[in-house]
């Protein structure tokens, strides 16, 4: 994708907001026109009072003082209004930006998104699009009041004296378009590779502090942290070089700037001399020029970020444009009516599957029958395909050969949305978010009653421990649930899928960081509330195998 055809891309997500970003450059624009007009016509005035002075004339001094108040209040007021539409304009373009970019996510998970590291996710989501701040605040919206506003002082400028607006154009297409094109080759490398850099260092620490209990016990802490250190010296030498890029850019720029001045200053005193404007005209003109360059000295700041923002864009893109591994059908089969009429049985004939980039298959010819209402267990080893069984059943990967069928309909052909609404599972991974424990257990049922949540609570044997903390469901737990042990988050996690209440139950491994006691109370809690329902269970757990109906032995 070319840096054009991200920038268009860009500007398109903007869209929806174009009234609040246009309300932004129209402030920009006036506030800017209002700063220069302001500082030449104050020199202007000043002048031609003192010229009157000397003279010993009178002056209308009402009317350009008038016009001096008028044009600082229209500085001072627009100045604040421009800052906050703005940044209210950034914000709001951010957050749909986010929102556009979790619905380009979420169809992804899990599948298409198994070779990316949960830390490179997490920098996407965060830095890769905070970075996008810049593209409207710091790079489209200078150049496009540098656009609206150098030709208009191009025009006043030449209606007093052509030579001068002649060489202030040349000075602010030097500033504004030759200058910040060096500055953005000079820094693309940089730039570009400043993301990455971003993304690794990232990457670095959080990986180092969620997995440092296992750091330490294997003791390769030093090891993380020395690769941490690496990664923030490999940035740190990056934006080194881009603050030199700016800094020279910066020099460049004033050097233009003053010789821009001097310049207009000879030219100003001959005419002068030459009797081609007044002696006033010239301070207003001088000071317009020194003015002027408030346009365009934004550019080069906007051309050195536009590397990195690019860059940032198109790691978005990359990601965002993925196609799904299972896509949607165009006509999806209705399986909603079928839990109300016990007719969810689970059927799979003859099912091979490999995982996408993989040597060997992960099923192969594999086929059983689950009945509604009847409960099975999956045993085997790791990598025999239980887990496999389970993302399939929930839609994740697409069929290809053999089939799935839930209530005589094929689940190709049902929305995977529709389809994981009659499963509920209680996975290996406990993944509890960064608030109470009543918000995480809601995410099951937004509907559920405090009764409810207290029922769920008291057969996932959580009910105990919860009632000892201070808050109850209101204690608020940190990132990854931090706080609670292994078992407890196990229990809440068997009681979000209780509070689902679907007709189809997917148990894997539900009491592993349970004692005996717990397991054994929280299991038959579990076979009772459940008896009319299917359940899979998928453990190496002897002892949780004689309340199943069959089990599946996997090789």
């Amino acid at each position: 994708m070319s840096n054009w055809q991200v920038i268009v891309r860009l500007l398109k997500l903007a869209r929806p907001h174009w009234q609040w970003l246009s309300v932004g450059i129209l402030l920009s624009v006036i506030t800017l026109l209002a700063n220069i007009a302001l500082l030449s016509v104050a020199g202007w005035f000043i002048a031609a009072m003192a010229a009157a002075g000397i003279a010993g004339v009178s002056i209308n001094y009402f009317t350009p003082s008038g016009v001096i108040r008028f044009l600082a209040i229209v500085r001072t007021v627009g100045r604040y209004a421009e800052r906050l539409v703005t940044h209210n304009a950034t914000f709001l373009m951010l957050a749909h930006l986010r929102h556009w970019f979790y619905q380009k996510l979420e169809p992804l998970a899990p599948a298409g998104l198994h070779q990316y590291r949960s830390s490179d996710l997490l920098s996407r989501l965060q830095a890769d699009i905070e970075q996008l701040d810049n593209f409207y605040l710091r790079i489209a919206l200078p150049v496009i009041v540098a656009l609206i506003s150098v030709p208009i002082i191009y025009s006043v400028s030449a209606y007093y004296y052509l030579p001068v607006a002649l060489l202030l154009l040349l000075s602010l297409i030097a500033t504004g378009v030759v200058l910040p094109a060096w500055v953005a080759k000079t820094s693309q490398k940089s730039g570009a590779r400043i993301s990455d850099q971003q993304e690794q260092l990232s990457s670095a620490m959080i990986e180092g502090l969620q997995g440092m209990r296992e750091l330490e016990i294997y003791g390769a802490s030093e090891q993380q942290k020395a690769h941490v250190v690496r990664c923030s010296e490999q940035l740190s030498a990056t934006q080194t070089q881009l603050n030199n890029v700016n800094a020279n850019g910066q020099s460049a720029s004033l050097a233009i700037i003053n010789l821009c001045m001097w310049g207009s200053l000879i030219l100003l005193s001959g005419a002068v001399v030459g009797g081609h404007i007044q002696s006033g005209e010239l301070i207003m003109l001088l000071l317009l020029v020194i003015g002027a360059f408030e346009a365009v000295l934004p550019l080069p700041l906007a051309f050195e970020q536009l590397a990195s923002t690019l860059a940032a864009a198109k790691r978005l893109f990359q990601l965002a444009d993925q196609e799904p591994v299972r896509v949607e059908p165009v006509q999806a089969q209705p399986i909603d009516h079928l839990a109300s009429h016990n007719q969810l049985d689970i059927t799979i004939n003859q099912l091979s599957f490999c995982y996408p980039n993989a040597e060997h298959a992960a099923l192969s010819n594999f086929s059983f029958e689950v009945k509604q209402g009847e409960k099975i267990a999956l045993t085997g080893k790791s990598g025999s395909g239980k887990s496999t069984i389970v993302q399939l059943l929930q839609g994740f990967y697409p069929c290809d050969r053999g089939a799935i069928s839930i209530g005589g309909i094929d689940i190709n052909d049902c929305a995977g949305e529709a389809l994981r609404q009659q499963i509920s599972l209680v996975s290996q991974t406990c993944y509890l978010f960064s608030a109470s424990i009543r918000d995480n257990l809601l995410l099951a049922n937004p509907k559920a009653t405090d009764q409810e949540l207290a029922a769920a609570c008291e057969i996932a044997g959580a009910i105990d421990f919860i009632d000892a903390l201070p808050q109850g469901l209101d204690t608020w737990l940190g990132e990854t649930g931090k706080g609670l042990s292994g078992g407890q988050a196990r229990r809440i996690h068997i009681a979000q899928a209780l509070l689902k209440n679907s007709p189809i139950l997917i148990l894997d491994e539900p009491t592993e960081g349970l004692d005996p006691i717990t397991e054994q109370s929280v299991m038959a809690a579990i076979w009772q509330l459940m008896a009319d329902k299917t359940v899979i269970l998928i453990t190496h757990n002897p002892r949780l195998l004689k309340a199943v109906d069959r089990v599946y032995s996997l090789s």
